[in-house]
């Protein structure tokens, strides 16, 4: 499925691990390009049925990593719902819990996020994954294997590499 959006995401994640990531002028288009891509009739879609992404954050009043991140998600066709910036740990539960979805994304700055992560990990399903970014986890390297996250994304780019990575495991989820 999705052979030729599938290429094309690889090959925008190879250019930039080798020239680094564009400034977000570029990211925006190509992100827009994507979508295009994905909406063209001959397009097939990377999933049979696409998973849902829920995203928020605990700690961070302006989400302009969410916004690139919300931008790809897109363009590659995940269903995405943005709970909002600076959300409850109940907040983050009680919508996994409802919508029981394959990612949770969320940016995390501070260090006193700690255990509201480690709540969120205990009580949202078993089947979301954690997907974080922040620099707090460049400063604590640890605190994704403490708190249970999947995946820290240094950038859309890491994001991406995960969605294809782990395409037929996120397509079985749902």
């Amino acid at each position: 499925m999705g052979t030729e959006l599938r290429v094309a995401v690889a090959s925008l994640i190879r250019r930039w691990r080798h020239q680094g990531l564009p400034g977000h002028e570029a990211l925006i288009a190509e992100s827009e390009a994507l979508a295009g891509l994905r909406r063209a009739p001959a397009t097939r879609p990377l999933w049979r049925r696409p998973p849902q992404l829920l995203t928020a954050t605990l700690d961070d009043a302006l989400g302009q990593g969410l916004t690139i991140i919300h931008r790809f998600a897109d363009a590659v066709g995940l269903h995405r719902r943005h709970l909002g910036l600076t959300v409850t740990a109940d907040t983050v539960i009680n919508a996994c819990l409802a919508d029981r979805p394959a990612l949770l994304g969320m940016t995390v700055l501070q260090f006193d996020s700690e255990p509201d992560l480690v709540r969120i990990r205990r009580e949202i399903p078993a089947g979301t994954r954690m997907v974080c970014g922040g620099p707090l986890f460049t400063a604590d390297p640890a605190l994704a294997d403490r708190c249970g996250i999947e995946l820290v994304a240094a950038d859309v780019g890491a994001f991406l590499e995960y969605l294809l990575v782990n395409r037929e495991a996120l397509d079985a989820d749902v």
